[in-house]
């Protein structure tokens, strides 16, 4: 994930998508809501901390304490991050408004496929980018 503000890079973080037979939606999203504290009610009251929902299917960008996993599809959709990112990012998308947040992801469909050979910085840098631009 690369986090952009003003056109200028803030953050780049290792994060998880969908693994398969699930899917992360590719495309230009802005977030719907955020919730500081959120469960899952799809699946088994899983705990999703600084939720920044993209689509009204549920999709949000999250916190996961699966941190091992990160920079490989692991997710039923959702994009993951370390829990001290997710809180930076959900207080930068507060800060500076969901409306003018932009939240674009690229290769949604492969990101749920493995992708092997490459590093896991790289299928970072490939499969996410959310950007604020202010």
């Amino acid at each position: 994930m690369r986090v952009t503000v003003d056109g200028k890079l803030r953050y780049s973080w290792a994060v998880s998508t969908a693994r398969a037979p699930y899917r992360t939606p590719a495309g230009t999203f802005h977030p719907l809501w955020l919730a500081k504290v959120h469960y899952s009610k799809e699946w088994d009251d899983a705990p999703m901390p600084y939720s920044i929902f993209f689509t009204a299917a549920g999709h949000a960008i999250h916190s996961s304490r699966a941190t091992r996993q990160l920079g490989r599809p692991a997710s039923h959709g959702c994009v993951r991050l370390a829990p001290s990112h997710a809180a930076a990012l959900f207080t930068l998308v507060r800060a500076e408004g969901a409306g003018t947040t932009k939240v674009v992801v690229t290769n949604g469909a492969a990101a749920g496929r493995a992708a092997r050979g490459r590093t896991a910085d790289a299928r970072a840098r490939h499969t996410q980018r959310a950007s604020s631009d202010i």
